[in-house]
């Protein structure tokens, strides 16, 4: 998987987390379901990025990159 599409899974979730709060302030419908799902990317970002990291142990260039 590729560095740069860890990177757009976790600013998805990161821009669906803040439109739900904002969903939330003005009392919208389907703001908690929006808060959920982008934590719930986030999260699938960083399990992602440790996978990534836990593979490429060895090398050292993988944050360099």
């Amino acid at each position: 998987m590729k560095n740069w599409l860890i990177i757009v899974v976790f600013l998805l979730g990161l821009s669906i987390t803040i439109v739900g709060a904002m969903f939330k302030v003005m009392h919208w419908p389907w703001a908690s379901e929006m808060i959920i799902y982008g934590s719930l990317t986030e999260v699938l970002a960083v399990i992602l990025l440790i996978i990534k990291l836990i593979i490429n142990r060895k090398s050292n260039s993988f944050l360099n990159k």
